[in-house]
């Protein structure tokens, strides 16, 4: 084993880092693991404001509040990716590549992926025109045209953030009219360069080597037209990456975590938080909450072993 510890979190996002801040409160040894950055999505938000008690900060800035004060207040990380989990007589243990960790609670706040559209030639233009991170990749297209595929919160953020630089932003939205906050529609709205095309989807990807134009259906009568935009921004929601922890949780259809109010994940001893969880609201403020409510539960049952 290279560790043991009274709860390991899986997952260094908003919920995870919560949870250890609050198992860390309850006196535990904490040890976080996350396989890719500290923070999650929200790190990569150019502005958060909807965070109570802060009117307006940037998503790494917030991220990088979270993380010391973890740190500080005694958690361990590791940037290390778990793959399993197992069930043993006196707890729980954590497999990752490196090796195993013992622990007597574990918090699986994992998070979700990108959705993809699905369409043809999407994963040949990944990288080459077709980008799931407008914060990461907008400045490659200053001055260009681009089209955003997606019609909540997170697709019209990333149209906003790209019409201040780029020469022209399509939203490509299935339904008509958006499921976006109300304030984040009326931004959109007053931007001179975003095109909107509703009751549309992406049905094809054009290009040699770069992608050079988006072929769009329309939901209503089928005719087709075609975009000449140099990139294409998907923003169509997310999907859980649960299935290495599939034996030891329960999950519904879709393989997110069934939880009930206590985040008990249906193993004694796991728990879920944020999300990957099947919830009807992803939100920075829901991922907290649930962070504090799966380590104080998780904190109680090893009070009671």
């Amino acid at each position: 084993m290279l560790g043991s510890y009274d709860v390991i979190v899986v997952g260094g996002g908003p919920a995870g880092l919560t949870a250890a801040i609050y198992a860390r409160r309850a006196e535990k040894s904490v040890l976080v693991l996350e396989k890719n950055g500290f923070g999650g999505q929200i790190a990569w938000s150019p502005r958060v404001d909807n965070f109570p008690g802060i009117p307006s900060v940037s998503g790494a800035e917030l991220s990088d509040r979270m993380f010391s004060q973890a740190l500080d207040m005694g958690a361990e990380a590791e940037l290390l990716e778990v793959t399993g989990l197992r069930r043993v007589e006196d707890g729980l243990v954590v497999i990752t590549p490196e090796g195993d960790y013992a622990a007597k609670a574990v918090i699986l706040a994992t998070g979700a992926q990108h959705r993809k559209l699905g369409v043809d030639r999407e994963d040949e233009f990944a990288g080459n025109g077709v980008c799931y991170c407008a914060v990461c990749d907008g400045a490659f297209y200053k001055d260009r045209p681009v089209a955003v595929a997606g019609g909540g919160d997170a697709a019209l953020q990333d149209a906003l953030l790209l019409s201040n630089t780029c020469s022209e932003v399509y939203i490509i939205h299935r339904r008509d009219e958006f499921r976006a906050e109300a304030a984040n529609v009326r931004a959109l709205m007053s931007r001179p360069n975003v095109k909107l095309c509703m009751s549309s989807r992406v049905a094809a990807l054009e290009g040699e080597g770069e992608l050079s134009g988006v072929v769009i259906e329309s939901t209503v009568d089928g005719q087709r037209r075609a975009l000449r935009v140099d990139g294409l921004f998907v923003a169509v929601g997310y999907e859980p990456g649960n299935a290495s922890f599939a034996e030891l949780t329960r999950q519904d259809a879709a393989g997110w975590f069934d939880t009930a109010a206590d985040c008990a994940a249906g193993t004694p001893g796991v728990f879920a938080a944020g999300d990957c969880r099947a919830k009807a609201v992803r939100q920075l403020t829901t991922a907290v909450g649930d962070g504090a409510v799966a380590a104080v539960n998780a904190c109680r049952y090893i009070d009671k072993l």
